[in-house]
């Protein structure tokens, strides 16, 4: 690839990049708003828009796409499996809960025909579980708690946390961490 092929894409990338976040502030505030609208809080053209998604639809699918990236990201950054599931526990939902917070919009429609936001969901639901069983296995959660339930009120409480938006993400995550383990963990390791 030649130097001025990779700065165009480059370009590109980083043209489509703000596109996106412009779309998430825009429909954040107004999910009826118009690609025009995205397209002035971009700073791009309607054109440029319209050349780089063909629809508005096309332009939600990709945000999704782009959320659900970022959220399998945030979930690989806490190294689930490696890390001491309380560390891991915490880390995982601060890196979840930034995600949502900024990228809210998106993620509430992550839930998509794409296979690929449909895989990385998946995959996503599979470390978690592992994670609540590691849980559950060093005693961070109490011997009788069924990891699978636990980690179903935890998805419950992520999504509360970010639909609450009280607090940036550190706080929320530790005071829902808190809220989990406090009601089916042991205690270990909070103190």
């Amino acid at each position: 690839m030649s130097e001025t092929t990779r700065v165009l894409r480059s370009d590109a990338e980083r043209t489509v990049r703000t596109i996106l976040e412009a779309a998430e502030r825009v429909l954040s505030r107004n999910p009826s708003a118009s690609m025009e609208q995205i397209a002035e809080a971009a700073g791009v053209a309607r054109t440029t828009v319209h050349r780089r998604f063909a629809s508005r639809e096309a332009l939600v699918d990709a945000m999704a796409a782009w959320a659900t990236r970022q959220f399998a990201a945030a979930v690989e950054a806490a190294h689930p499996e490696t890390t001491p599931p309380m560390v891991a526990l915490y880390q995982v939902t601060a890196n979840v809960l930034r995600v949502k917070l900024d990228w809210g919009f998106a993620m509430s429609r992550a839930v998509s025909a794409d296979p690929e936001v449909a895989r990385v969901h998946a995959d996503v639901a599979e470390r978690c579980a592992r994670l609540f069983h590691r849980a559950r296995e060093v005693g961070v959660l109490r011997a009788d708690v069924d990891p699978d339930w636990a980690r179903r009120v935890y998805y419950a409480l992520v999504h509360e946390a970010a639909e609450s938006r009280d607090g940036d993400a550190d706080a929320l995550a530790t005071r829902l961490v808190d809220t989990l383990l406090r009601g089916v963990g042991t205690g270990k390791g909070l103190d």
